[in-house]
């Protein structure tokens, strides 16, 4: 956690650290407001796990009202492998593995009790839905928790708790059947841990935060390639405590121990995983390598990691950015005690460690959001954004005024190396609004990248936030986070309106809609050939539940003996459905065939 103070000197507000002397009648509440606070006090006070329970089951309730007519899968081919291989772990049939690899298989143990309670696919995914709304709500208490270690009276820890758990980044991507929407609640409770083992408390209560630290690396290495820069991290600060004894050292060897084991579930897990699929090894270390060390790429990965801070500070408003300044300066600060520097500087090395590798790692396939890519980052805005708020609430104001200056000409020097290096791609690659939707909703452009309008209103709302606490001091600070609670909800409702939802419906003819109009049912066995859309082949290896698919050619490759249907594309127009395949046995035949959506559907007699 990040640095707030480390002495409380005259002046000091006892919740939230050191504060300027202020004339009385500056800091004097009115009558309505004494009584607000005293009765939001007392309910806290006498009653902090009913409270955050409640507020858990309304962010609950506020992610499942979202994702209410979200029923298949249309972010491809993720969202389908993460399914199959869920398909697989609920003890369903096999099927061809749309990514083409075994991808990490934590999340989709996770929500594979979806798929052993649902008959049919439609039931799985809302299901899955509300599994994710249920582990994505997460945020909210720990969010609270950390807060309240960061010196923040429990009414105001709740409320800015409750801001956290509704950023657009945090909700987005929990809309999905992908790993984001546990990713950053698993990081939050991974920084927690190594904070409360290198904190200063009993022997056992340090052991049982290494262990969480380190099944937490275990686990996010389980669930996505992300999680090897994480399990990176926790062992070299595991193994550096170790050996200049900064902590006891049984905490410490639990805390290896327990992220060995965690390392070997996952690896297991993968093994197992590999077991049941014919296919070849994923190569994202491959492509890493050939992305760090390729003199051609270099530019490109630098522009791209930059791009992706860029994006990761300008979708929280500036707020994260803050985070990231303090903590770079933290690092260096031996007055600070040793458990805000380290897990200060643990985060900033995973930001920069995620944004360079994904930035290597990616191709160069003509996308904008390559540049400013947000979804790799976006696991770690919780805990940034907390951190920031604790230096809201706690820095002196001459302080915060100069993080917050820093702040601002870091985004606006990314935002410019960016434009100036990437140039005219930003304009003429593919736009795919689903890799940008915080940038679009700042810059009010749903349709382009504008990266300095979206700074620039990124900086009105962090310039705001941080004139109002100057202004007002520390007793404005439920009016802030009551404010960004509002302007995180309208975010979140916005985006899920303009990006979320429509970018389904788009691809509900790819899922529940082929299979209405196709009459391929979730029993049978069905072949695809390889040259139709891809999204559809993808989306069909988990709608067709209860059977499997296969990919291959028909007019090449034997079918399987036990395929019921083929899904082939048309011929030219003009022609029959049948001259897609003229040497076909005469033991098949075409049942329906669409022009619009080109596909035809053979049976066997």
């Amino acid at each position: 956690m990040p640095p707030l103070t480390t002495t409380r000197p005259a002046g000091t507000d006892p919740a939230t650290g050191p504060t300027a002397v202020r004339p009385a009648a500056a800091t004097r509440p009115t009558a309505a407001g004494r009584a607000a606070r005293a009765l939001t006090t007392r309910a806290l006070a006498l009653h902090p796990g009913v409270v955050l329970v409640a507020g858990y089951v309304a962010e609950l309730l506020f992610r499942l009202v979202l994702v209410r007519h979200m029923s298949f899968p249309s972010v491809h081919p993720d969202e389908d492998s993460y399914l199959v291989l869920a398909r697989v772990l609920a003890g369903r049939p096999t099927t061809e593995i749309p990514v083409g690899v075994v991808i990490p298989g934590g999340y989709p143990l996770l929500i594979s009790p979806a798929l052993r309670l649902a008959d049919d696919p439609v039931t799985a995914y809302r299901l899955i839905m509300v599994i994710n709304a249920a582990v994505n709500a997460l945020v909210l208490p720990l969010a609270y928790v950390a807060l309240r270690r960061l010196g923040l009276r429990r009414r105001l820890a709740y409320v800015f708790g409750g801001v956290t758990a509704l950023l657009p980044p945090v909700i987005f991507y929990s809309q999905f059947a992908l790993t984001d929407a546990v990713l950053p609640v698993l990081i939050l409770a991974w920084l927690l841990c190594l904070h409360g083992w290198l904190a200063d408390g009993t022997g056992r209560r340090r052991t049982w935060h290494a262990v969480g630290a380190g099944a937490a690396a275990g686990y996010a290495m389980a669930t996505h390639d992300r999680g090897g820069v994480v399990v990176a991290l926790t062992a070299a600060v595991l193994l550096g405590v170790l050996l200049l004894r900064r902590a006891p050292w049984r905490a410490t060897v639990a805390g290896l121990a327990a992220l060995g084991l965690g390392v070997l579930g996952a690896q297991l897990l993968s093994a197992w995983l590999h077991a049941q699929f014919t296919v070849a090894n994923s190569d994202v270390g491959g492509f890493l390598w050939r992305g760090l060390t390729d003199p051609g790429a270099a530019q490109r990965t630098l522009t791209r990691t930059a791009g992706q801070i860029w994006y990761f500070t300008a979708s929280t408003w500036g707020i994260g950015g803050l985070a990231v300044v303090a903590c770079l300066c933290a690092v260096a600060d031996r007055r600070l005690p040793r458990e805000l520097r380290v897990t200060g500087g643990v985060l900033v090395a995973l930001l920069f460690g995620t944004a360079l590798a994904s930035a290597a790692a990616l191709p160069a396939d003509g996308r904008i959001d390559d540049w400013v890519y947000a979804r790799y980052t976006s696991y770690l805005v919780p805990a940034a954004f907390v951190i920031g708020i604790a230096l809201l609430a706690g820095r002196g104001r001459r302080a915060l005024g100069r993080t917050a200056a820093v702040t601002a000409g870091l985004m606006v020097l990314l935002a410019g190396t960016v434009v100036e290096s990437a140039g005219s791609k930003l304009r003429t690659e593919v736009f795919i609004l689903w890799g940008m939707p915080d940038s679009s909703f700042l810059a009010g452009d749903w349709g382009r990248l504008d990266m300095f309008r979206a700074t620039a209103a990124a900086l009105v709302v962090l310039t705001a936030v941080v004139l109002v606490r100057l202004s007002g001091g520390r007793r404005v600070l439920p009016a802030i986070g009551v404010s960004l609670a509002l302007f995180a909800a309208f975010a979140t409702t916005t985006i899920t309106a303009q990006v979320a939802a429509p970018h389904a419906k788009w691809r509900e003819g790819l899922a529940t809609g082929f299979t209405r109009d196709s009459g391929v049912g979730a029993g049978d066995n069905v072949v695809f050939a390889w040259d139709l859309d891809w999204s559809l082949r993808g989306t069909q290896a988990f709608e067709v539940y209860r059977g499997r698919v296969w990919f291959l050619d028909p007019r090449w490759q034997p079918l399987p003996a036990e395929a019921s249907a083929l899904v082939t594309p048309l011929p030219p127009a003009g022609q029959p459905a049948e001259a897609y395949w003229p040497d076909h046995p005469a033991a098949w035949y075409v049942e329906r065939a669409d022009a619009r959506q080109n596909w035809a559907v053979w049976r066997h007699r």
